[in-house]
């Protein structure tokens, strides 16, 4: 009777363990509230509470810098980031002193179109039109900007030399401080709701257009190799894109630290996938979300071994590097 006895023991304490485990308060760490990856988070952390009772919530941050270091220090359990972003986190260079070795990729989620955007009255329309005019700068708290402000510049054959740049923090008081005047333009992300709310408060915003072609794809390539040009087309969550439009792009990540457990990161990934079409209809462009084209590699960064154990169950390989 010993054997049937220590198997039922097994199986309490089993189940003990997956009911702590789905007890659990897991976090996602992300920027301050307004910004896309906070407005993404806050919709899948929503579905994963309803279709699958994770305890997730959202965690604000100030920036890209302190929402890796708490991922990496295992102060949060998943992100939301520009893969170049985790690249660099990972290896402590660029704005990072320190290397982040606990950071995990999870998925490819969508590609991420950023751009610089201006009041609809202030007659700019192109990249090009900012020569001498007033650009954000400095990103104190937002460092990642600074690159992708580099590449949409040189899109446009600009550099920092070009332009008047005006010190701002991060993104939110950057948007605000073009609707205020102080600065003539902001940068954002496709779909922010920031960009909508300036959008109202100003009587119309656009983003800036920039030339696509070989010579500009290789002059954002040398501010990040991860960086291309997608297509954008009209439509009433994309405010300020009066017309289609090429936009300096990258792949945007799932991330999760290297302390998360497989199950955990398994289930996040099941709610990623599996309830599509509902994180879709409360936020329209995640609808890219694709499971055949998720599980890409990236150079400097290792995936999740929870993350490869979902997608090789769902019978996919790793895509080779770009």
């Amino acid at each position: 009777m010993k054997p049937i006895r220590n198997l039922i023991l097994a199986g309490l304490m089993a189940g003990g363990m997956a009911t702590a485990a789905q007890a659990q308060v897991l976090s996602f760490s992300t920027p301050p509230q307004g910004s896309v990856w906070n407005t993404m988070a806050s919709v899948i952390s929503g579905e994963a509470r309803a279709s699958a009772d994770m305890r997730l919530v959202v965690q604000p941050y100030g920036g890209n810098a302190q929402m890796m270091q708490a991922v990496n220090d295992a102060l949060a359990e998943f992100s939301l980031n520009d893969v170049n972003d985790v690249i660099t986190a990972v290896s402590g260079t660029g704005d990072y002193a320190t290397a982040m070795p606990n950071l995990r990729v999870l998925a490819r989620v969508n590609p991420f179109p950023v751009g610089l955007y201006v009041r609809e009255d202030s007659g700019l329309t192109a990249v090009s039109d900012l020569a001498g005019r007033s650009v954000p700068a400095g990103w104190d708290a937002f460092p990642i900007a600074r690159s992708h402000i580099s590449a949409i510049l040189a899109a446009g054959g600009l550099g920092w030399s070009d332009v008047e740049q005006v010190p701002v923090p991060e993104l939110i008081r950057g948007s605000d401080d073009m609707a205020s005047g102080r600065v003539d333009s902001a940068f954002f992300a496709v779909g922010g709701p920031k960009v909508a709310e300036v959008d109202a408060s100003v009587g119309g915003v656009r983003f800036l257009s920039v030339d696509a072609n070989d010579e500009t794809l290789r002059r954002i390539r040398d501010v990040r190799p991860a960086f291309y040009f997608s297509e954008v087309v009209p439509a009433p969550v994309r405010v300020g894109v009066p017309e289609t439009m090429m936009f300096v792009t990258w792949d945007n990540v799932l991330v999760a630290g290297a302390h998360v457990p497989d199950d955990q990161v398994q289930a996040l990934l099941a709610v990623l996938f599996d309830n599509r079409e509902a994180i879709g209809a409360a936020y329209p462009p995640l609808l890219a979300l694709n499971i055949d084209t998720a599980f890409r590699g990236y150079p400097g960064v290792d995936y999740h071994p929870g993350a490869i154990a979902f997608f090789e169950g769902r019978g996919l390989a790793m895509a080779s590097v770009q």
